[in-house]
């Protein structure tokens, strides 16, 4: 029963996924449907986590869109997942950025990583 379910997730994962991390900041591009249009929209924010694994693994992007921050949980092995681009390496020391829901301007900034 186990190998079953196995082989099932093994068949939905993506072949190639972006090299990311927590405390970067990234553009996901996200397939939308609206109606029987499709189109890609542009989600650039900072990965405040990254959680599970297998195909079940999925990563939150934080952003301030108006003044007030906007979070998005995206499936990394979902098909309506196009591709994340890296914009900037960040420099963390923490697995969850959670502290960053509570800070606004630059103190809600991720200092980059040199090198």
């Amino acid at each position: 029963m186990n190998d079953i379910i196995k082989e099932i997730e093994e068949q939905q994962l993506k072949e190639s996924v972006g090299e990311f991390n927590v405390g970067d900041t990234v553009k996901v591009h996200g397939k939308i449907k609206e109606g029987n249009r499709e189109r890609i929209q542009i989600f650039e924010g900072t990965v405040v986590k990254r959680q599970g694994g297998s195909n079940r693994e999925t990563f939150t992007v934080r952003k301030t869109s108006g003044g007030i921050g906007v979070e998005k949980t995206w499936p990394l092995h979902s098909p309506n997942v196009e591709k994340i681009e890296v914009v900037r390496r960040g420099k963390v020391r923490r697995a969850k950025l959670n502290y960053l829901k509570g800070r606004v301007g630059k103190r809600a900034k991720v200092k980059e990583l040199r090198g």
